[in-house]
């Protein structure tokens, strides 16, 4: 412990552990990918490379945008908060129109000229967006930006109406209504944010209600045909609801109603403690619905048992651990907001996933960050990280270690700027001086008294200039 204590005083601890944790769940999430993908890809299309290449472009994609976010400073997230969440919210805008248009033609998908909408994804020129996941990166930015700026007026309800409320309502429309899941971790990071601000208890009172009433109201209309519901079948929400507080005999459900809840369970009872091996497990093999996204974590469980999926847990453990060291020693209130905001966020996300998938928690639908396949959330997480090891950097003890010893100037170029020092402050330019320079002896002094014309500061000579001669 005294050896564990030691590495973690020192000052680019933080920077480390972010690094390597996110860097071990993203190698072990393209294995998982290619494991969970190969079977299906090679009995489809004769690759079995396909779709972990993939996302092994899009992990290259989410590298270039770590790269790019860790070099910018905390000005730049702050300026960026609001053209993204207009972006955000614009793109969302699009997709549920069209949604709504399709519904009304009867269709799957609607298309208007090179913009095509299928349930939670835009594609824009064959490009796939999934506006959700870049909505929670700009919530991140502009609402740790917007608390900061009202400062101590939060403790009013006036102030947090406006119009902070607003606009995470609107948000929780428009991703709610295809994708329950999602506004739920959209709502863990709101309360996040609102922890690390310091805001009341009975504003987390107030939420939690809302949220509840929401995710009801959510429920409900999926029997309207609200995300992937249809008018007059059963209602998909309130059977993984109904799942979760009052589960059925699998002898019954396990190819009706519960088939992915079913196999998920066999999938972790067949994997044991040690796993059956890396790449031998069966339930991929299409029993397991969706077992390279919402359920890898089961084929994680299948092919390396207890311990592989103990060891993806303490890697989640160890991220959250750092993200919130990050918030509590930088100095910098928007730093420790955002930082709190993508801590939430991510952890959030995989308890969710976990949880429903070992039957903690009801299915949502959410995939595990790092390791489900998809390419939108997989540059969105990169790019908050990336954020996070700016911050890391930015920590008071590292920004002077960093200066103390600094690292090469190409290293500097290529990787990441210095940060700048704790408490150093940009000193105003001096005015112009007019014709002639002023001299120092008739400069203002800092108590605001003028020295007289003649006298010298800091001399005590009397006298007048004649006496002095003589």
């Amino acid at each position: 412990m005294a050896a564990l204590r030691g590495l973690l005083a020192r000052p680019l601890a933080s920077y480390y552990l972010l690094l390597s944790s996110a860097g071990l769940l993203l190698l072990i999430g393209l294995t998982m990918v290619f494991s969970a993908t190969s079977i299906r890809d090679y009995a489809e299309d004769g690759n079995a490379s396909a779709s972990v290449t993939k996302q092994a472009i899009f992990a290259v994609i989410g590298i270039g945008a770590f790269w790019a976010c860790q070099r910018l400073p905390a000005s730049t997230y702050r300026a960026l908060g609001r053209p993204l969440l207009i972006t955000s919210v614009t793109l969302l805008l699009v997709l549920n129109l069209l949604l709504a248009y399709a519904r009304l033609a009867g269709q799957k998908s609607a298309q208007i000229g090179p913009i095509e909408a299928r349930l939670l994804w835009l594609f824009i020129g064959g490009i796939q967006v999934q506006p959700s996941e870049l909505a929670k990166f700009a919530l991140v930015l502009w609402g740790a930006h917007l608390i900061v700026r009202k400062g101590a007026a939060l403790g009013w309800w006036r102030e947090l109406a406006t119009p902070l409320f607003p606009v995470v309502g609107l948000l929780f429309v428009l991703i709610g209504y295809n994708d329950t899941g999602t506004m739920i971790c959209l709502l863990a990071l709101v309360v996040g944010l609102l922890w690390a601000a310091g805001v009341r208890m009975r504003v987390f009172g107030a939420l939690s209600v809302v949220g509840l009433l929401g995710v009801g109201l959510l429920v409900a209309v999926a029997s309207l045909g609200a995300g992937s519901g249809e008018r007059g079948e059963d209602n998909y929400r309130l059977a993984r609801l109904t799942m979760f507080f009052n589960p059925p005999d699998p002898e019954t459900c396990k190819l009706d109603g519960c088939l992915q809840f079913y196999q998920g369970r066999l999938a972790i009872e067949h994997g044991g403690w040690f796993g059956v091996g890396l790449g031998k497990g069966s339930l991929k093999w299409d029993w397991l619905p969706e077992a390279h996204n919402d359920f890898i974590f089961a084929i994680i469980a299948e092919e390396l048992g207890v311990i592989g999926c103990a060891v993806v847990v303490v890697l989640f453990a160890v991220l959250a651990y750092t993200g919130l060291r990050i918030a509590r020693r930088v100095d910098d209130p928007f730093r420790r907001l955002a930082a709190a905001a993508v801590t939430t966020w991510l952890t959030s996300q995989a308890v969710i996933n976990i949880g429903g998938v070992v039957g903690l928690l009801p299915i949502t639908g959410l995939p595990l960050p790092f390791i489900s396949d998809g390419g939108s959330a997989l540059v969105v997480t990169l790019a908050g990280i990336g954020m996070l090891a700016s911050f890391a950097r930015a920590e008071p003890d590292a920004a002077r270690a960093l200066h103390a010893r600094p690292p090469a100037r190409w290293v500097r170029l290529l990787w990441a700027p210095l940060p700048p020092l704790p408490g150093r402050r940009r000193r105003p330019a001096s005015p112009p001086a007019g014709r002639g320079s002023v001299p120092r002896s008739r400069e203002r002094r800092q108590d605001d008294q003028a020295a007289p014309r003649g006298v010298r500061q800091g001399r005590n000579r009397a006298g007048s200039a004649s006496e002095r001669r003589r």
